[in-house]
């Protein structure tokens, strides 16, 4: 099967190739391809409440736009910061794709993502409904907004060391 994306026409079958694109970079630690994946005014959000969809209005465990998003890989890489020393060793599983809309310029696509860690001897799960929204732009796709749901985002989440 090719794996290529279609930078000229992007399909839903291109952004579902883009969305593992994205998990693949996290887990190989490829974070400055990572943060090119986005546009500039782009959001990645962990929101605490189910639900929610005002997010400036409610309590995240993340909003970041892009300089938040290359501070939290700097804290991750740097070794200052209690909870991403020693950083993880990740692996993220997407599966379940959802085209919800596709105007001609920003694909939003759902999925759910399946992550493991594995940190200081033990591993951790986390599942999670992800929320992409995409745009068309003439370099290819880009991640306008990213949205992590996490079926169990009531419970607090420990000191994690690496990007949901």
């Amino acid at each position: 099967m090719d794996l290529t994306i279609n930078t000229a026409h992007p399909t839903i079958m291109d952004a579902i190739v883009f969305a593992w694109l994205e998990a693949d970079r996290l887990d190989n630690g490829e974070y400055d391809e990572w943060l090119s994946m986005w546009t500039p005014d782009a959001r990645y959000i962990v929101p605490v409440e189910p639900g929610v969809t005002d997010f400036k209005a409610h309590l995240n465990y993340a909003y970041d736009d892009h300089a938040m998003r290359e501070k939290r890989i700097e804290r991750m890489l740097s070794g200052v910061s209690v909870s991403a020393s020693p950083l993880a060793v990740t692996a993220r599983s997407l599966s379940r794709f959802r085209l919800l809309s596709d105007d001609g310029e920003t694909i939003e696509l759902r999925c759910m993502q399946r992550l493991t860690e594995f940190r200081r001897g033990r591993s951790r799960d986390y599942a999670a409904n992800v929320e992409f929204r995409l745009k068309r732009e003439p370099s290819g796709l880009k991640i306008d907004q990213k949205v992590i749901r996490l079926i169990n985002a009531d419970h607090a989440l420990g000191g994690i060391s690496y990007i949901l």
